[in-house]
């Protein structure tokens, strides 16, 4: 597999800006996930929370490719491509964000998960020689990591606690999205739904046995408050979400299209405080301030030298 970005497609000034607007749509379908996810987490456990959220997700993406008069492809290289990013991009890290939140606040999940761009770029540089490590780049990856570690030093000095390793797991989850981004070029030239669609059946194939197992779901009394923000997530954050990830990737490139870490992270930590009354710390605030530092660094485009 080769990691070298493909040039993002030539777009139009009202193209340009139409990919704009669907950025700051996607951070906000994903800075209002992790609210969703905190509301869900309260009666669903979170395997079972994840797996009914790929599981409706996917399900609405089909009838769309029905629709639409679009198919699957049938190929096993295509769909062994669908099951590596649905462990990269939704199953894993969905997961992992879902089991934090029971224990950690949606506004908080939404900052330490914000550090996919610097996790795409390292990978990038580990893995190919196509990535250039410029100074403004390397600033970018030392301020985010700076706030990441500055948030969850705070919790490590009083020892390994649970709450510690939820923050961990949002970081982890982080990695898996920075891997996802780089392994979403694998889809050139698939209609954007076609990788969303079979990303999501195959992240609901992996989740919905663990959840039977481990939590027999027909035994849960989930509450009308989780089963709206499960509904919530699984459309809007999700279904609508990958679509346009996926479309983004294609039309922007990968480093552009990470840009909305940055850009979910305030939406996130606003709809927590807004809708949940979640309040943060001097030390979140300022890890926050270094992350959201660290990822416009690494993501924003720069100068051309004159020709």
């Amino acid at each position: 597999m080769t990691t070298h970005a493909p040039p993002a497609q030539s777009i139009d000034k009202p193209g340009h800006a139409r990919e704009m607007a669907l950025l700051l749509v996607l951070a906000t379908l994903w800075g209002a996930s992790y609210s969703f996810i905190k509301l869900g987490v309260e009666t669903i456990p979170p395997v079972t929370l994840i797996a009914a959220r790929t599981l409706i997700a996917g399900a609405i993406l089909l009838v769309v490719l029905r629709w639409r008069g679009l198919r699957l492809p049938r190929d096993l290289p295509t769909w062994r491509r669908f099951a590596i990013q649905a462990c990269l991009n939704s199953a894993v890290p969905f997961t992992l964000i879902a089991w934090a939140e029971t224990s950690v606040d949606a506004g908080l999940a939404a900052i330490l998960n914000a550090g996919s761009p610097i996790f795409a770029f390292l990978l990038a540089v580990l893995l190919s020689r196509g990535e250039a490590a410029t100074g403004r780049k390397l600033f970018g990856v030392a301020a985010g990591m700076l706030g990441v570690c500055l948030i969850i030093g705070v919790e490590a000095l009083s020892g390994f606690g649970r709450e510690l390793a939820a923050q961990l797991a949002l970081v982890a989850a982080a990695a898996c999205y920075g891997g996802a981004a780089l392994f979403g070029r694998n889809f050139k030239g698939l209609d954007p739904i076609m990788p969303a669609a079979g990303s999501l059946v195959c992240g609901a194939a992996i989740l919905l046995p663990l959840s039977l197992l481990l939590d027999r779901p027909w035994t849960l009394s989930p509450s009308p408050e989780s089963i709206q923000a499960l509904l919530a997530l699984a459309l809007f954050s999700t279904a609508l979400a990958f679509v346009i990830y996926f479309r983004l990737i294609a039309r922007l490139g990968t480093v552009a299209t990470t840009s909305v870490a940055y850009l979910r992270v305030p939406t996130g930590v606003a709809i927590g405080v807004v809708f949940l009354g979640e309040r943060l710390g001097p030390t979140a605030w300022a890890g926050l301030a270094l992350v959201v530092v660290g990822v416009v660094a690494m993501t924003l485009p720069g100068r051309q030298k004159p020709a």
